[in-house]
């Protein structure tokens, strides 16, 4: 089992945790993949539904322009989905194809972009977990933690495009405490993202640890977790130092 270890500068806390919050895509399932494989099956689709479309962009035009409509329109970046669509619609329109039939598209890009699959210490390390504390999730994604089948482990999820506000603003990991009703000095941020994960939790005053699920993911000059863990089993190894009275 990998070993925990905490971060050299992190400042050591005497709160007591009460409860631990996650990050969501890269951090208790690999994402990419999956945005791939979506992708794919989206433009299957268009070929089929919407052939106009599947004829003028490929699948890299299609993520370019979207991109390009990111940098023109970035209050966007708070909802991937509404992002997507958006960028579907102005595809359809030159295409000369229904928008009307960008809904159906959604739905088959959706249900492709929850058919995610948890790293193998997830599961049982969730169920561990949650005898211990009390589980949360912050997302600036769009998975559906129902759909993935999660969900039931997480008395609070908060995802950026509901919110209004996405990580690292402290605002969504100061709401998410609110509704959990604890200090933000009693919570923990588990995700893998330097800068919107544990810088972004840092400074809402939570205490948060790296998931370094990836042996070269490195650490940006300046930002130092409380912990840095390889999976849940060092995850709750860690916790288990923090539970002790």
């Amino acid at each position: 089992m990998p070993v925990p270890h905490s971060a050299p500068a992190a400042a050591v806390s005497t709160v007591r945790p009460q409860a631990l919050l996650f990050d969501l895509d890269d951090t208790l399932w690999p994402i990419a993949p999956v945005i791939v494989a979506a992708e794919l099956t989206l433009h299957e689709w268009l070929a089929e539904h919407a052939p106009k479309v599947a004829a003028a962009y490929t699948i890299a035009v299609l993520r370019e322009r979207r991109m390009a409509l990111l940098a023109e329109r970035p209050e966007l970046h708070i909802d991937l989905a509404a992002l997507r669509r958006a960028a579907l619609l102005a595809a359809f329109d030159e295409a000369g194809e229904d928008g009307a039939l960008v809904d159906g598209a959604m739905r088959h890009f959706s249900a492709a972009r929850n058919a995610v699959t948890p790293y193998d210490d997830v599961l049982p390390g969730l169920a561990r977990l949650a005898e211990k504390i009390t589980l949360g999730s912050i997302s600036n994604g769009n998975a559906d933690l129902a759909v993935v089948g999660l969900d039931h482990h997480f008395k609070v999820s908060l995802a950026a495009s509901q919110f209004g506000l996405a990580k690292p603003d402290p605002a969504i990991f100061l709401a998410a405490c609110d509704a959990l009703g604890v200090p933000p000095a009693a919570a923990i941020y588990v995700g893998d993202d330097p800068h919107l994960d544990v810088e972004g939790a840092q400074r809402a005053g939570l205490r948060a640890v790296w998931m370094q699920r990836s042996a070269d993911a490195r650490l940006p000059d300046g930002i130092v977790p409380d912990a840095i863990c390889t999976d849940l089993d060092g995850l709750l190894a860690w916790l288990a130092s923090q539970l002790q009275p």
